[in-house]
């Protein structure tokens, strides 16, 4: 049975892993994944690898000054990819077209989540990624909101421990 939270740490492939099971799914049911974590925590690294197996056409890459990335995917519709590192105030989130976004249906990963303040919708799946063992893992919090299905499965670290 896949858990309504998670508290792992697991090594790159792991969470690689567990990002493409989170990508499935999310295209699948359209879910708000809402990020958090430092600088260079993997929060970009997951969304490329949930955009690939999501089915994305191109490879996803951070949005850091764009804001928003839109990745159509092979078996149609779009993944959004947002990074509200840069906005001063959920003010700027009417500019990016936020309620549209979060009503559109697709998938839509954002990370700085928490920059979005009570704008994020509750039915959501919230990642928190930090670094573990001196940025040789990382440490995986997840948790289902919600009316948000069940979060994949806890992944399983195929790395040596550090």
């Amino acid at each position: 049975m896949s858990p309504r939270r998670l508290d792992v740490t697991v090594g790159p492939r792991a969470l690689e892993a567990w990002g493409e099971a989170v990508g499935r799914m999310a295209a699948g049911e359209g879910l708000v994944v809402a990020l958090t974590g430092p600088l260079g925590a993997g929060k970009t690294s997951l969304v490329r690898a949930a955009s690939r197996a999501a089915g994305a056409l191109e490879p996803a890459r951070s949005p850091t000054y764009t804001l928003h990335h839109r990745h159509r995917l092979s078996g149609g519709g779009t993944l959004h990819h947002l990074d509200l590192y840069r906005i001063a105030s959920t003010a700027e989130l009417v500019d990016l077209g936020w309620d549209e976004l979060i009503e559109s249906g697709d998938p839509v990963f954002v990370e700085w989540a928490d920059r979005a303040s009570g704008a994020l919708p509750p039915d959501r799946w919230d990642v928190e990624l930090a670094m573990a063992q001196a940025g040789r893992s990382r440490r995986l919090r997840a948790r289902a909101r919600g009316a948000a299905p069940p979060l994949p499965a806890a992944p399983v670290s195929e790395e040596a421990p550090c």
